[in-house]
């Protein structure tokens, strides 16, 4: 069974060579889908992942919104861009959107403002949303809460928190994603609730080009490298790797309301 990376950046400022030499190391290396994150300073970026995911439907999904990094550039044109993108099928989700309190680039207010207006977007167009948090849990979950982000669920994106956070998150209707984290050694907690989780509650994810997962840490990180991470989550679990990309591909499919074709039905 095929995996699914359910965070990726493959903007040509991370791989100049263009995104189908990736794509094409993924696919060989036993991943066949993938949902690409499209957020940055301007929209640039969630335009390239909609064309992107519009070029192969089958396969990519694309996730567009406000990284909190950039929360200061955003206006009322940015929103009413999201809306009118997010409009299009090949827009699984409102992501990665939410609080990063560790770089504030943006001005804590202004990132709480703009999370909690792309939350209310994301519950207008009904698609799940892509949860960026960093030493910021708990105004993450209470925005969460507060404006019914339930309705529509989405998915912690890099959890990189403890326990107790991931069980209100579960409790709010949201999964939980691994990245590259859950292999690093000093990573207890993430291993621990990696672990722990229900099965069909879990994603995993590169978050390519950054996190790339042991024994390629420190290296640009990119989808084909995911393998790494499902062999340490099915390890944690006790199952195989087999049986785990099995559940994260229904998991995928849930969450992110679409069917994909499997590796096996793709044309040489």
């Amino acid at each position: 069974m095929p995996l699914i990376d359910t965070h990726c950046h493959l903007d040509e400022q991370y791989f100049p060579g263009g995104t189908e030499p990736v794509l094409v190391r993924a696919r060989a290396a036993g991943v066949g889908a993938f949902m690409v994150i499209g957020v940055g300073e301007t929209l640039l970026q969630a335009r390239a992942a909609v064309k992107l995911a519009e070029s192969d439907s089958s396969r990519i999904a694309a996730a567009i919104g406000v990284h909190p990094h950039d929360a200061s550039s955003a206006s009322p044109e940015t929103y009413e861009e999201i809306a009118s993108l997010g409009a299009h099928e090949a827009v699984a989700a409102v992501g990665e959107i939410g609080l990063d309190y560790h770089y504030e680039h943006s001005p804590r207010d202004v990132q709480r403002e703009v999370f909690s207006r792309l939350v209310r977007l994301a519950r207008e167009l009904k698609k799940p949303i892509v949860v960026h948090t960093r030493e910021a849990g708990d105004d993450t979950l209470a925005i969460l809460d507060g404006e019914g982000a339930s309705a529509v669920g989405g998915i912690i994106h890099c959890f990189s928190e403890d326990e107790k956070f991931a069980q209100r998150a579960l409790d709010l209707g949201f999964d939980l994603s691994f990245s590259g984290i859950v292999t690093f050694k000093n990573a207890r907690a993430v291993a621990e609730v990696a672990a722990s989780a229900p099965l069909d509650r879990i994603h995993i994810e590169t978050d390519s080009p950054y996190l790339a997962p042991v024994p390629l840490r420190g290296k640009p990180c990119e989808p084909a490298y995911i393998v790494h991470t499902a062999k340490r989550v099915a390890e944690l679990r006790k199952i195989t790797v087999d049986d785990l990309s099995a559940a994260l591909w229904k998991n995928a499919e849930r969450r992110l309301r679409r069917s994909f074709v499997t590796m096996q039905a793709l044309p040489e």
